[in-house]
């Protein structure tokens, strides 16, 4: 017997992916901060964010040209990412195609609001759970997060897209315009994350706010798209690393965890250069 090849819906979630790990990987490898800005010219609107983003440098008119091609942007390296390959997500669950905002301003953080007893080995099973229930139960075309980190700090990629990509998450309803989500899996409300949950929502979102020319401690606007915290149309100002109830009546992330993103923000700053 020949062994079947990967649907339609399988290849195009491994292809998405396919200028940062091999077809059909388990897992997107972390790169050092060097290999990370070597990459960055595959996002050259990114790169052109990035250095916008820079503070201007007074130096010698005839050193300009020089200065601006030597500087380099704020991105922290590239985190190890486990694929939806790697964590097993059914692609024949979701709808086929893709959809893109336009950048990532803000990342949200979120806790999936369930056990914490769960082993590591087990994370890709809850991920398969929350993935099935977004479909089936909450009718969403894919899972809602962009991504999601178990309480070792493994960290996997959420909506399918391309995680380099501003893919459109259902994750903070009236903000999920311009933002990305990241849940963490487990529940936070009495229970402090783990230093491990920290350092890799640090690290991701120095790596992904980076490639758009974002500050982890810094503010932005978005344009609420209508909830029950913010009308339709209200130009809101939040912190670039937000937890979901900034943007969202909700008690998520969690009470613990909102009250450690202030490290996750410092620590995502220092890992992309800033501090």
């Amino acid at each position: 017997a020949v062994p079947a090849g990967p649907t339609a819906a399988e290849a195009a979630a491994s292809a998405v992916n396919s200028q940062l790990a091999p077809y059909g990987a388990g897992w997107i490898p972390a790169l050092s901060k060097e290999e990370t800005e070597v990459s960055f010219r595959y996002f050259p609107k990114a790169a052109k964010a990035a250095q916008a983003a820079r503070p201007p440098q007074a130096a010698p008119a005839k050193a300009a040209p020089v200065a601006a091609a030597a500087a380099k942007p704020y991105i922290g390296p590239r985190p190890k990412i486990i694929t939806r390959k790697g964590w097993g997500a059914d692609e024949k669950l979701r709808e086929k195609g893709f959809v893109y905002t336009k950048s990532i301003k803000a990342a949200f953080v979120h806790h999936t609001a369930t056990g914490n007893n769960y082993t590591c080995s087990q994370a890709p099973s809850v991920l398969r759970g929350i993935y099935r229930y977004h479909v089936k139960s909450s009718g969403w075309r894919d899972f809602g997060y962009n991504f999601a980190v178990d309480k070792c700090g493994n960290i996997y990629e959420g909506r399918a897209g391309g995680v380099a990509k501003p893919v459109l998450g259902a994750h903070t309803l009236g903000f999920n315009t311009n933002s990305m989500g990241v849940a963490v899996i487990g529940t936070y409300s009495k229970s402090n994350p783990p230093a491990a949950v920290l350092t890799a929502v640090a690290k991701l979102t120095a790596w992904k706010l980076g490639l758009h020319g974002v500050n982890p401690t810094s503010t932005t606007y978005l344009t609420s798209g209508g909830g029950n915290l913010y009308k339709k149309g209200t130009k809101v100002k939040l912190r670039t690393i937000s937890g979901h109830r900034d943007g969202f009546a909700t008690e998520c992330p969690g009470a613990r965890l909102y009250g450690k993103l202030a490290t996750a923000r410092t620590s995502s700053a220092k890992y992309q250069g800033r501090l």
